[in-house]
């Protein structure tokens, strides 16, 4: 079995070089939906995790590191209250973008046509 003795970096998707770039785009022209299925879960020395996609370059080995937020639940459950909470403020008329909390005017006679002018044709 041979060792592969080439150097392993790791480098953000932000902060690549001209020929890792140019490498990673020829890898993945279509960018993200090409490389999503590639992304994998790593952690870092401190136990921090990271996403990274491998290229295998002639040079080196790199890990391209890839800025992935993961849902966390608690966040998940305040958007959901804040959704929650402004849709029963729609529904129960305490929206406080109208003026003053008035309804428009109902009568609508006041926006009927002039009849006297087709009249007179």
């Amino acid at each position: 079995m041979k060792i592969d003795t080439r150097p392993k970096k790791i480098v953000s998707y932000e902060k690549m070089s001209e020929a890792v770039a140019a490498a990673f785009a020829e890898k993945y022209p279509r960018g993200f939906d090409d490389f999503l299925q590639d992304v994998k879960p790593y952690t870092k020395p401190d136990g921090t995790p990271f996403y990274a996609v491998m290229l295998d370059l002639p040079e080196a080995l790199y890990l391209v590191k890839i800025n992935i937020k993961i849902d966390d639940l608690e966040d998940v459950e305040k958007w959901l209250d804040n959704e929650a909470d402004s849709e029963n403020e729609k529904i129960a008329g305490s929206d406080d973008s109208q003026d003053g909390g008035t309804l428009p005017d109902d009568n609508i006679s006041q926006y009927a046509a002039d009849d006297s002018a087709d009249s007179d044709m």
